[in-house]
């Protein structure tokens, strides 16, 4: 079965919502980077239930999928990446209490996953990974 991974681009408060990875040990290339709010799909889940249960659980925020924006596929991890963009809907941003979160020795050397939201004149000054994605939505915020 191929493997998945969907993600969420969120415009709030005149920004986007990311999530800034820290002191990533696995992997030593990147060890402070952002990355859009996702991840992999549960058994029997869309693309888009995935996405809105990812970002619920990592930025603790309910959002609403507007449409699929982008798609690519990742050589280094062998899946297939879905970018959706969403609407926030309500919550409080930061709330997040999903398994990154537990302190769950399984995510030990994934660093610290802190939610923020970055202005989008700054996000050409950060390291967003996949930097592919990065390019496109900075051609598209033009």
């Amino acid at each position: 079965m191929e493997k998945i991974r969907v993600a969420g681009i969120i415009p709030m408060e005149g920004g986007i919502a990311l999530m800034h990875r820290v002191g990533v040990l696995k992997q030593k290339e990147y060890q402070d980077y952002y990355t859009f709010p996702g991840g992999g799909l549960e058994e029997n889940e869309t693309t888009e239930e995935g996405t809105i249960r990812e970002i619920q659980e990592e930025l603790g925020i309910k959002v609403r999928i507007v449409r699929k924006m982008y798609e690519i596929y990742s050589e280094k991890f062998q899946q297939r990446e879905i970018f959706y963009l969403c609407e926030y809907i309500e919550g409080e941003f930061g709330t997040g209490n999903g398994p990154e979160f537990s302190n769950n020795p399984q995510y030990v050397n994934s660093g610290k996953y802190i939610p923020e939201i970055i202005e989008k004149e700054k996000l050409s000054e950060i390291l967003l990974l996949p930097k592919e994605i990065k390019d496109k939505l900075l051609v598209d915020l033009t």
